[in-house]
């Protein structure tokens, strides 16, 4: 709040600024008709240069009076006019730390301490490290001066990476650098009583837990018409946070679901390229071919049906779709890896895009909203990537997605696919991922949720 009114009155104060230059330049331009007058004609008997000396005098001491005195010569904020330091600041230095408003430039946020060259010196030398145009209302800042002289600028690009600028030379150097968290690993676990959203509530956490935990097991678990009352959850997840606060999640190590008596698990492990990948207790890879939904909370209002009776025209007719009732803008993800075919315009399907994933299967999105960015015909596109949004466009009663398999040309019903997994833990990474897995399976056992079924299965593949 305390920031925010600083905001505000330095906003207040720069428009008193402009105005009060504004009256400046009305009486100087009278005062130079006043001195040209005397220059020609001075009653009281006085040369034409004292008499314009006086009455630019004149006019100068009632700016002081008025206090119009223009702000400096190197065109920086008086002392007394900039925003005013952190308490903590030392003497001789500030510390102004906030959030970008709406509509704010680098010229708002450095002018203060920063000539204008010097801040077109500072806004070049971001260009190529991330340009200072692309700054995002909310996101947060700190700028930091001493002896009247920029010291370091630091803007949150996003949760991940700082944009750091500070002077080189005669000009200024701009990185980027990871940003620094304190990561604490916790056990967390809970209980379906409503919702998994509302479950990870009752545990304490927020709703971006339940997001990551069913993309973890969105391949084998329709978040949308599978959770069931009683169904449990145990994650061992690491807890980030900054000066004491909590910031968010980072990875989650291991995770289990319990779903209808079927338990299923995922533990975080590096594959032989080193990208890390989610595997079950026997080391076969959690991610398949083809997710078991393209959206992941919304509730399906018409399921795959060769002679539907269609609500807007009115007669029977097949519906070899699956829909997703879901609000209008919710996100639509790709089901897998592929090619956009065709993105386009349907009379009946609306806006929908097609997609080829293989020689073998095809999907397609219908009555979308708009399409996410960089959606066009031929772009490569991967599992889970956001490909449009949820509309009623063309014959639709309401908003929802249409969505649609093809297989070898003709409609499958998507439900009763069987996707391939990628590949599982090799046989020479084998004995470092179980011994991996151990102490993971004891830390969620200490949650007392953790499934029969889970330790069983692990002593059977180490053995």
């Amino acid at each position: 709040m305390m920031l925010r009114s600083r905001r505000n009155l330095f906003r207040d104060r720069a428009r008193e600024r402009r105005r009060k230059r504004t009256v400046c330049a009305a009486l100087a331009f009278a005062a130079i008709l006043a001195g040209l007058t005397y220059f020609f004609h001075d009653p009281a008997g006085n040369t034409g240069r004292t008499a314009q000396r006086e009455s630019l005098h004149e006019m100068d001491t009632t700016a002081q009076d008025m206090d119009l005195v223009p702000a400096s010569v190197d065109g920086r904020l008086p002392l007394a006019e900039r925003p005013e330091p952190l308490a903590d600041a030392t003497p001789g230095s500030a510390v102004v730390q906030g959030s970008v408003s709406p509509g704010d430039t680098a010229a708002a946020l450095l002018g203060p301490y920063m000539t204008p060259a010097q801040v077109h010196a500072l806004v070049q030398s971001c260009q190529k490290v991330f340009p200072l145009s692309r700054l995002r209302a909310g996101q947060p800042y700190v700028l930091k001066a001493a002896d009247d002289r920029l010291e370091r600028f630091e803007y949150e690009i996003d949760s991940e990476t700082l944009l750091i600028v500070e002077p080189e030379g005669d000009g200024y150097a701009a990185r980027r650098e990871a940003i620094a968290y304190e990561k604490e690993t916790k056990v967390v676990s809970g209980k379906i009583t409503s919702s998994l959203f509302g479950a990870v509530a009752e545990a304490g956490e927020t709703p971006a837990l339940a997001i990551r935990l069913a993309d973890i097991f969105a391949w084998d678990i329709d978040f949308i018409r599978d959770i069931r009352v009683g169904d449990t959850f145990v994650a061992v997840v690491e807890k980030r946070s900054r000066d004491g606060q909590f910031t968010g999640y980072g990875k989650i190590i291991a995770a289990q679901f319990v779903n209808q008596g079927q338990a299923y698990r995922g533990f975080l492990f590096a594959d032989k390229q080193g990208s890390e990948q989610y595997f079950d207790e026997q080391g076969k890879a959690l991610r398949k071919a083809f997710l078991k939904a393209p959206l992941n909370f919304s509730r399906i209002s018409s399921g795959f049906n060769l002679n539907r009776l269609h609500p807007v025209l009115g007669y029977r007719r097949p519906h070899p779709a699956i829909d997703y009732a879901a609000p209008s803008g919710t996100p639509v993800m790709t089901v897998g890896d592929g090619v956009v075919l065709q993105r386009g315009w349907d009379k009946g399907g609306g806006n929908f895009i097609k997609i080829r994933h293989n020689s073998v299967y095809e999907t397609v999105y219908m009555h979308l909203k708009g399409f996410a960015k960089g959606i066009s015909n031929g772009a490569r596109v991967r599992q889970g990537q956001v490909i449009g949004y949820v509309g009623s466009t063309g014959l639709s009663t309401g908003p929802h997605l249409d969505f649609r398999m093809k297989q070898n040309g003709s409609y499958i019903n998507p439900r009763t696919i069987k996707s391939i997994p990628a590949d599982p833990v090799s046989r020479d990474r084998m004995a470092a991922y179980m011994s991996h897995i151990q102490p993971l399976l004891a830390q969620m056992h200490s949650a007392g949720l953790m499934h029969a079924q889970a330790e069983a299965a692990v002593d059977v593949a180490w053995r």
